[in-house]
């Protein structure tokens, strides 16, 4: 007996709102399989208007309505049966995200859930993490955001300590993180991780995905603290109109990666960490998975 299934995730983040759509075969006898379909990914960068001001801007409110709109169409070509809309940092922040995620629903009938860093964190840990995971070995898993980073311990494949700190890729590149935070972050990790011989990272995130792809390396191989610290003094030698033209990346990426890398390498150090895996998941493959799962509530398109 077959059943083949779609489920949609949206993930509206600092930098780039996401929808992710996943074909879930369940298949009599064998254990359940995500594939994913389709992934469109919209540049918006709703941080650069709250970190800054505050408030999500008019311009950038209608580019998000737009955008919900888009999706609710195209989950519906897709007949997607279920989905969920998940709104992190910016939103969170935002004086007027509540008001803004009032406004799609009834434009675009998209419930949005405004989630904190917790929240956030349980639903990655939905993901196909334990599969890169090697249980006589300690992790620091690391999710940079635009607006917030979450980091967890993982001892024994458990998670036994985690924390969200507003430390971001705009909010660094506006120049508006703190360095009392550093510092708080520096001594939670440091503190976190001592007592281990030894820990690796894991990272999640579009820029050190982005990374990991560059390099060519096999899935399942870690990149180095050598390599990443080569590549970060690489990038800052080519300016960003260089990065675009030369390195050929994106223009929401050519700047954003520079601070993402500033966050992976200071937390490879703090942790004393060698080694950094890039499994490739993050908010979008949880949501699915915790749909599937029914851990959170879902509603139909």
């Amino acid at each position: 007996m077959l059943s083949i299934k779609k489920y949609g995730a949206i993930d509206i983040g600092s930098n780039a709102v996401r929808l992710l759509i996943a074909i879930i075969i369940e298949e009599e006898g064998k254990p359940v399989r995500f594939k994913k379909s389709s992934l469109v990914r919209v540049p918006i960068r709703l941080g650069a208007d709250v970190f800054v001001n505050g408030a999500i801007s008019k311009e950038n409110k209608k580019r998000l309505m737009d955008t919900m709109m888009a999706f609710k169409l195209l989950m519906k070509s897709h007949k997607v049966e279920k989905y969920k809309a998940c709104a992190t940092s910016a939103m969170r922040e935002a004086s007027n995200g509540i008001d803004v995620s009032q406004d799609i629903l009834k434009h675009s009938n998209i419930q949005i859930d405004i989630i904190d860093g917790e929240e956030e964190a349980a639903i990655i840990a939905e993901t196909d993490l334990h599969e890169y995971i090697d249980k006589d070995r300690n992790y620091l898993y690391v999710d940079v955001g635009g607006g917030s980073t979450e980091f967890s311990i993982i001892r024994n494949a458990e998670k036994v300590s985690s924390k969200s700190f507003k430390i971001g890729t705009v909010r660094l590149l506006n120049d508006i993180v703190k360095r009392d935070t550093w510092q708080e972050l520096e001594t939670w990790i440091k503190t976190n991780t001592e007592k281990y011989n030894k820990v690796d990272v894991i990272g999640s995130g579009g820029n050190i995905n982005k990374i990991f792809k560059i390099s060519g390396k096999a899935i399942g191989k870690p990149l180095t603290y050598f390599y990443l610290g080569s590549y970060y003094h690489n990038l800052k030698s080519y300016s960003y109109e260089e990065r675009i033209t030369e390195l050929n990346l994106n223009q929401d990426r050519a700047d954003v990666i520079i601070p993402a890398l500033q966050i992976y390498l200071s937390a490879m150090k703090w942790s004393k960490a060698k080694h950094i895996y890039v499994p490739k998941i993050g908010l979008s493959d949880g949501i699915i998975k915790s749909l599937y799962y029914e851990t959170v509530p879902s509603k139909t398109i």
